[in-house]
């Protein structure tokens, strides 16, 4: 891989306010990936992460990115900057974003509180490559919320599991959703449901009603938060305040006992492997967990065992 050909800002610069910057860094984790410098920059943004991660999950067409528009106007009003990655599928030509979720998501682009990005899902289905999880630590460290928006599909919306502190499933009444959940059992990933288009209050009530039927019979998950239903609508306003205390909530619960601290970590772990998978494949990864590492930090660890890998494969 060709080293970047330009420097890297430091992340004193990133955390500046000023987008080009976050813009440059950002195009480097797709041109420079495993570069001394990004491993050095990514390792210091997750050290730095100080953003609320949010992570919005659900179908096609159930309504996240006018959720997310909600969000943003909200955030600002409030005084937080705000960073949006939307994670569209990729265009199996080009590679690249197929849907272009920023188009959909509409800002002021004056506001130096507001950035938004759209990546590709690539080889991950509807879930996160290795490009955007290490995205999501760079403005992690730079906003004070960063949502994360994905196209989930069957088992991949446990993909936004790996970067979020709480993470968000849309389901649109009167569309089947709930039952498929049911089935493919990503009932227990999420730690908020919301039922979009509270406005059609009918089917929405049923909806609703299916989907904490569900919640009662897959568990509590063990670490006793009970996962809120919300109806939502976006549009009008109706749910946005429950919501918005359901988020607050759950953030206290991780507060609580360094759960936070606990989950960052198992992510963090998590990152490494995943990335060796894709790039080594199983064998690959059983190879590098019978290794260790030198390094502590999460890039340097997929660094040095991604050398390591390539250098035996000679």
């Amino acid at each position: 891989m060709p080293p970047h050909s330009s420097p890297l800002p430091a992340l004193d610069t990133l955390t500046s306010g000023a987008k080009r910057p976050v813009a440059q860094a950002l195009a480097a984790i797709e041109t420079a990936r495993g570069t001394a410098a990004l491993v050095a920059l990514l390792d210091a943004a997750a050290r730095a992460g100080k953003a609320q991660v949010l992570g919005l999950t659900g179908p096609p067409g159930v309504g996240k990115s006018t959720l997310t528009n909600a969000l943003v106007q909200r955030a600002r009003q409030q005084g937080r900057t705000v960073a949006v990655l939307a994670v569209d599928p990729s265009s199996r030509r080009t590679k690249g974003a197929l849907l272009g979720d920023r188009a959909r998501i509409q800002t002021d682009p004056e506001d130096r509180g507001v950035f938004v990005r759209s990546m590709a899902a690539r080889d991950r289905l509807g879930g996160l490559s290795d490009d955007a999880i290490a995205a999501v630590v760079l403005l992690r460290a730079v906003y004070d919320l960063v949502i994360v928006e994905t196209v989930g599909v069957g088992q991949s919306e446990a993909d936004i599991s790996l970067v979020a502190d709480t993470v968000v499933l849309c389901i649109q009444p009167a569309s089947g959703d709930s039952l498929q959940f049911m089935k493919a059992g990503v009932m227990e990933l999420p730690d908020i449901i919301v039922v979009t288009k509270a406005d059609m209050v009918e089917v929405s009530r049923r909806a609703a009603s299916e989907v904490a039927g569900a919640l009662s019979l897959s568990g509590d998950g063990g670490d006793s938060w009970q996962v809120p239903v919300i109806r939502l609508s976006a549009t009008t306003g109706e749910g946005l305040d429950a919501f918005e205390a359901a988020v607050g909530s759950h953030q206290h619960h991780l507060a609580e006992g360094g759960r936070r601290d606990h989950l960052r970590a198992t992510q963090e772990r998590k990152w490494v492997e995943e990335a060796i998978k894709v790039r080594f494949g199983t064998h690959g990864l059983g190879r590098a967990r019978a290794m260790g590492t030198v390094a502590t930090t999460p890039f340097a660890r997929e660094a040095e065992l991604a050398a390591r890998l390539t250098s035996t494969q000679g």
